[in-house]
């Protein structure tokens, strides 16, 4: 017969010794499991005589409730020791500064912010926004624009092609956004007044140009569309996108395959101290390009040109966005440094307005 005196001073001696709950639960179950030293002598009272059970069961049972009293006990205390143990190598300093949040940490990059100047700036105008795929057929990238078939831009050195198919035709990365405008205007009877600023990709890199950069170009297709309507545009968009009271342009002659007559713009600016500053100074900046839309285009695209002319620009939004925020070098926009975007980045909530001002 099982000593209980003894079987109680080293069940309480190893509730003790415990270090942790996962050693006193060892404890517990070795003592008050299913198959514990306390549990197997309740087990043999079935075997007893009736008086001899009953006072060998009150002993036992009594043993029984002061050990599960022993173990709650014991809990409690290692439950509070862990407690302050955690605390104590928990502890923070509530002097210390507030974490910035995603607000104030978090930066758009100046090409998004951009877009989104472009975006405010001709939906004042009465322009909405067209979009279409980066990759795109030789069609609607050169063919509809009245692009000669042997014209240099459908060199490889200048065009990302894509494999040849099947039939011969390749497709490719488109090298402008007028591929967009083509698609507008098979898709929508005039009049048409749009802006399509997308990604687009030549074979070239230096300190001014990336294969992939971004562009925003305008269309305008009606009845009576001609030249000064072209010129008030840009001088607004200009004077707006800028932020001066005033901008003198200067039209030359160029050549585009897609408009007749072509320009170039140059637009009034003042160099030094490392920077160029608008509407003012006696110098020029090259800006953008532009023409009325060539009929030959109108016609590929449905569009009958005996009663409706049109005319387009198109102009880098990396190069302006480098022009008005003072970025020396455009290969920058692209390498992922989180320093450079949290000197040139904008705040998330710097939305754009004309009201309180695109870059306030």
């Amino acid at each position: 017969m099982t000593d209980l005196p003894t079987l109680e001073g080293d069940t309480l001696d190893a509730i003790a010794a415990a270090t942790d709950e996962a050693d006193l639960e060892a404890t517990r179950v070795a003592t008050l499991g299913k198959k514990g030293s306390i549990s197997a002598l309740l087990s043999t009272l079935g075997k007893m005589a009736p008086e001899q059970r009953k006072t060998r069961g009150a002993e036992i049972n009594a043993l029984k409730d002061k050990v599960a009293v022993a173990f709650e006990a014991r809990r409690q205390t290692l439950r509070e020791a862990a407690l302050e143990a955690r605390l104590a190598a928990e502890t923070v300093d509530v002097t210390l500064p507030v974490r910035a949040g995603p607000l104030d940490t978090g930066r758009i990059h100046p090409i998004s912010q951009v877009m989104d100047e472009l975006s405010v700036i001709f939906a004042d105008m009465g322009f909405s926004i067209a979009e279409g795929p980066d990759i795109e057929t030789d069609d609607y990238n050169f063919t509809k624009l009245n692009f000669p078939p042997d014209h240099p831009a459908r060199d490889m050195h200048d065009t990302f092609f894509f494999p040849a198919a099947a039939d011969g035709t390749r497709k490719l990365l488109r090298t402008h956004t007028s591929p967009v405008q083509v698609r507008t205007m098979l898709g929508k009877e005039p009049p048409i007044r749009v802006i399509c600023p997308g990604r687009t990709y030549r074979c070239d890199s230096d300190q001014t140009h990336t294969p992939m950069f971004h562009q925003v170009e305008g269309l305008v297709i009606d009845r009576s569309a001609n030249l000064g309507n072209l010129k008030w545009v840009l001088q607004e968009f200009l004077r707006a996108f800028f932020e001066v009271d005033e901008v003198r342009m200067r039209f030359r002659p160029s050549f585009f395959p897609f408009t007749e007559p072509s320009m170039e713009v140059d637009i009034q600016c003042r160099r030094g101290d490392g920077e160029i500053r608008f509407g003012e100074g006696d110098d020029w900046l090259e800006i953008l390009g532009c023409g009325m839309v060539h009929p030959n285009v109108l016609g590929n695209c449905g569009i009958d040109p005996q009663v409706y002319q049109g005319f387009a620009w198109g102009i880098g939004i990396d190069r302006i966005a480098m022009l008005k925020y003072g970025m020396p070098d455009l290969r920058a926009f692209f390498e992922n440094d989180v320093r450079w975007l949290e000197h040139y980045g904008f705040r998330p909530l710097d939305i754009p307005s004309l009201i309180g001002g695109l870059s306030a």
